[in-house]
């Protein structure tokens, strides 16, 4: 407890108003000591807070270094990040400017460089897709079939889309031709497609507007060499005797003279037929050139022979019968009429619908019927 001393002199009744004032001033020393610890942390704060502001900032200012990640769909990663400049013994030149430099905000890849690994992987990228939504073609059978379209532009691309449009060629039947032949992705359209238009218009003398209606029914036209394939396939089948080809007939220019034309016609003259009765057989009925041999004329000129115990000779009246199926109409047809002990021509035979002939067999019954009585 503090004990104040009275001065002397000094009357009693001040004591207490002493004792007081210092207490008072105690306290306010006390306030002061404490707003001064205050200030000192507040400010100490503040530093700290500046510091870390004024870090975050030169952070976010400081130039990045880009780096390009390429997609990774069929490229291995890759960095287009600059390598350092070594120092020059010029002080002056040191400064070198990179691709974040500001000298040049807004430097161009595509212009001022040479194509790099990412760029390739973009464009890549972009031709496929291309190719798939656009075209509707698989790229993976593309590239399978065609490993070229890898390397080539999609500006190659397209000068095929143009080419093949400007023959009247809709967008979906174009897809399908170049999903089947996809080397045509990579043709030089000038070299090798025209051409073939070409032909098709002077040599061949189709009509402009039944070019898309020959290509549609035989894009393989596309894929043959005019010299070495569709000149000498049109030189047989003029000296056969056909007066032209037509969009229905073009499909046969596609056909090897030697080894498929050619042995056709050799097998039906071995039948007994002569080169005349054949060539009119085919002029007749074309497609007899586009079936197999073994597969179609064998096994329906052997039925014929041995089933239904006809002549090779009725084949010169009607050469379609080969064009019809012998496990589905052929052979029905010959045993129910075999069962009811009738024979027909083989026109009369197999050109009429099922209700026909089966009208025609009724009809044919009774008649048998109303006869024997």
């Amino acid at each position: 407890m503090t004990r104040f001393v009275t001065p002397i002199g000094l009357d009693h009744t001040k004591k207490g108003t002493l004792i007081i004032d210092r207490k008072h001033d105690l306290e306010f020393r006390r306030r002061v000591v404490c707003q001064k610890s205050d200030d000192r942390r507040r400010r100490a704060l503040d530093k700290r807070s500046s510091s870390e502001y004024l870090h975050r900032v030169r952070a976010e200012a400081r130039p990045q270094t880009m780096t390009l990640r390429p997609h990774t769909l069929f490229l291995p990663q890759a960095s287009l990040t600059p390598p350092s400049p070594k120092p020059s013994k010029n002080p002056s030149n040191s400064f070198t400017p990179t691709l974040n430099s500001p000298i040049y905000p807004s430097l161009s890849l595509h212009h001022h460089h040479p194509t790099t690994p990412t760029d390739s992987g973009i464009l890549f990228r972009e031709k496929l897709i291309y190719l798939e939504s656009h075209l509707n073609v698989n790229p993976q059978k593309a590239l399978h079939l065609n490993p070229d379209f890898r390397s080539c532009p999609l500006s190659s691309v397209k000068s095929v889309e143009h080419c093949l449009s400007s023959m009247g060629i809709e967008l979906s039947a174009m897809g399908r031709i170049l999903d089947m032949h996809p080397q045509l992705l990579t043709v030089d359209p000038h070299s090798h497609l025209y051409p073939v238009f070409d032909f098709l218009l002077h040599d061949a003398h189709i009509p402009f507007h039944d070019i898309r209606k020959s290509i549609v029914r035989c894009p393989r036209l596309l894929v043959c060499d005019v010299s070495n394939q569709l000149r000498p396939a049109l030189e047989f089948l003029t000296q056969l005797g056909f007066k032209g080809v037509t969009c229905q007939t073009t499909v046969l220019l596609v056909s090897s003279v030697r080894g498929t034309l050619l042995p056709k016609i050799e097998y039906l003259q071995s039948l007994g037929l002569s080169h005349a009765e054949v060539a009119n057989m085919v002029i007749r009925s074309p497609a007899l050139l586009t079936l197999s041999i073994h597969n179609n004329f064998m096994p329906k000129v052997e039925y014929l022979v041995q089933e239904m115990k006809k002549d090779v000779k009725e084949l010169k009246r009607f050469p379609q019968y080969f064009s019809f199926s012998l496990e589905g109409r052929i052979k029905p047809r010959h045993r129910l009429l075999a069962e009811h002990g009738f024979s027909l021509p083989l026109r009369d035979m197999l050109r009429v619908s099922d209700g026909e002939f089966n009208a025609m067999l009724i009809e044919m019954r009774l008649d048998c019927t109303g006869l024997s009585h």
